[in-house]
Order: structure tokens, then sequence, then C-alpha cells
């Protein structure tokens, strides 16, 4: 899997991601954007950022967890039911798109997203492209 992540020195949420990735036995190639005026210029402060594969998929922070070094995780709140329904429709959308199909479990007030790739029976770079695009829905806060 090519990940690539942008970091800076002294940056506890870059050592958090970079921790993350081990986790789900991904070895990152680390840069420090501090070394290169461009990607200082392009990234500032909202490092770490992780590219799969050439893609970006996370920006500043991963809120997902990785669960026995098998699965990625992660619950989102919300203020009602229908707010949850709505977000969970919206990771169905984007499922069917990348045609990467994690399991939902939809309560009133939260969904559970858990993904991970069942013919590597682990985390994968699809994962991680899935996990990332859900976290660019816009989901409001409760």
């Amino acid at each position: 899997m090519d990940v690539t992540l942008y970091t800076r020195k002294n940056c506890p949420l870059c050592d958090e991601a970079k921790k993350t990735l081990l986790a789900a036995r991904v070895a990152p190639r680390e840069v420090d954007v501090d070394l290169d005026p461009e990607l200082k210029r392009r990234f500032g402060n909202d490092v770490p950022v992780i590219f799969i594969g050439g893609e970006e998929a996370f920006r500043h922070r991963i809120e997902w967890r990785v669960v026995d070094g098998h699965h990625l995780e992660r619950e989102f709140l919300f203020k009602d039911f229908a707010e949850a329904l709505a977000f969970t429709n919206e990771i169905g959308a984007i499922a069917e798109r990348q045609n990467h199909h994690p399991d939902i479990l939809l309560g009133w007030g939260k969904v559970k997203v858990t993904t991970w790739s069942h013919d590597a029976n682990g985390v994968t770079a699809r994962d991680f492209r899935l996990a990332g695009a859900i976290d660019g829905i816009q989901a409001p806060s409760p």
C-alpha cells in the first residue's frame, strides 16, 4: 500500500496518525513539510495529511480506531435519529461509488462504522480511502 504521511516536528496529531497507521500494519513514507517550502505553504498547520495511492485521504486528524490490527472503526454522534439516518444514507452512497461497503450500526443519535477488506481479512488502502471519504461528509454536531 502506497501511503505518504506529511508531518511536522513536535506535532502530537502527526504522532497519533503515525501510530494509527502502524497499528493497521501500514508503514507510511513520512515527509516533514518543514524541509520543503512548497509543502509547508501547501499544508501549513493542517498536518498530518495522509495520501494513499497518490490521493489525499485524511487531513489534520484521524479519528478512526484500528481494532485488533484487523479493522477500522469510528462512532459519529448526532442530535437525533433523523440526522443519524441521513448520515448513514450518505455513507451508503459513498460506499456504492467506491464499491467498498462497511458495516454500519445505526442507533438513536449515533452511527458506528466498521470497515475492513474481506478478501485481505484486514485493513487495506480501500478502507482508508472509504474512511477519508466518510470523514468528508459534513455531519452536524450533536
